[in-house]
C-alpha cells in the first residue's frame, strides 16, 4: 500500500462513491433518530416521576416543567429524588459521549469526526422533539420553554432555539461529509476555527443566560435571542466562507 507525503495511506485518500456517502449519512440519520426516540422515551418516564413531585409544590398545568424543582426542594422530598437527579446529569454525559463516541468509529479522520459528530448530534436533538410531541403531546408549540441540559448549570430556551441549532448543526455536517467524500476537504484557517468556536460559546451563553433564575426555582426570563442569533451569525457566516476556500490539502488521519 502506497504512503503518501502527510503519511497517510492512498487507499484511505481514496474518492469513495455517491453510494457509499448517502449509506453513511443514512446510518447516521438511523442511529441519531433511534437515539432520539430513546431520549425522548426517557424524558416520558422521568416526567411520569416528577409531576407529583411538582405538584407538592407548584398547581397548574402538569404538562409544564417551570418553575424547575430545586436541589433544595427535591433534598426536602427525600435523599432518593436528589439521588436521581445526579443519576441524571451523568445520563446526560453519557449521552454526549456515546454521540461522541459513535462518530468517533464511523469517522477516518479528525474532520470526519467533527462532521459527524454534527450529524449525529443535530438529527438525535431534532427527532427527540418530534418523538416527544408524538408520545406525550409535548411541546405544545416551537415557542414552548424546555430545559435542554443540567451541566454545568441548567440550559433553558425555547424548543424554536435548540432546533435552529441542530439544523444549523446537520446542515453544516452533512456538507463537511459531502466535501469529505469527494476529496474536496474543507479548508479551515485557525481565524475562521476560533470565530466558530465563538459562535458556539455565545449559544451556550444564549443558553445559560439565566441559570440562576431557573436553577432557583423562578420561570424563564425573556431569551437573549441577540446573543443566540450573533451567534448563529458567526458560526455560519465563518463556516460558509470556508467552503468557498479552493485550497487542496489531504484528509488529516487520525494520529498514529
Amino acid at each position: 500500500m502506497k504512503i503518501n507525503a502527510m503519511g497517510t495511506s492512498a487507499g484511505a485518500n481514496a474518492i469513495r462513491s455517491k453510494a457509499d456517502f448517502w449509506r453513511f449519512i443514512a446510518g447516521l440519520t438511523i442511529f441519531g433518530a433511534a437515539f432520539g426516540y430513546v431520549e425522548a422515551a426517557v424524558v416520558a418516564y422521568l416526567r411520569s416521576i416528577y409531576t407529583p413531585l411538582r405538584a407538592h409544590f407548584y398547581s397548574g398545568n402538569p404538562v409544564e416543567i417551570f418553575p424547575l424543582l430545586s436541589l433544595e426542594q427535591l433534598r426536602t422530598l427525600g435523599p432518593e429524588h436528589l439521588a436521581r437527579f445526579k443519576i441524571e446529569s451523568g445520563r446526560e454525559l453519557a449521552t454526549l459521549l456515546m454521540l461522541a463516541g459513535a462518530a468517533m468509529i464511523a469517522a477516518r479522520s479528525l474532520r470526519e469526526w467533527v462532521a459527524t459528530f454534527l450529524v449525529c448530534f443535530g438529527v438525535w436533538d431534532i427527532t427527540f422533539y418530534l418523538f416527544l410531541k408524538l408520545l406525550i403531546k409535548w411541546p405544545a408549540s416551537l415557542l414552548t420553554w424546555d430545559i435542554l441540559f443540567l451541566l454545568p448549570v441548567p440550559w433553558t430556551a425555547p424548543v424554536i432555539a435548540p432546533m435552529i441549532a441542530s439544523l444549523s448543526m446537520v446542515g453544516s455536517g452533512f456538507l463537511l461529509l459531502w466535501r469529505e467524500y469527494t476529496d474536496k476537504p474543507v479548508h479551515m484557517t485557525g481565524l475562521r476555527w476560533i470565530l466558530i468556536v465563538l459562535g458556539g460559546v455565545l449559544i451556550f451563553i444564549a443558553f445559560i443566560w439565566d441559570f440562576r433564575n431557573t436553577a432557583s426555582g423562578g420561570n424563564p426570563n425573556p431569551f437573549n435571542w441577540m446573543l443566540f442569533i450573533i451567534g448563529e451569525a458567526i458560526g455560519l457566516l465563518s463556516f460558509f466562507s470556508s467552503l468557498r476556500s479552493r485550497r487542496d490539502i489531504a484528509p488529516r488521519s487520525w494520529p498514529g
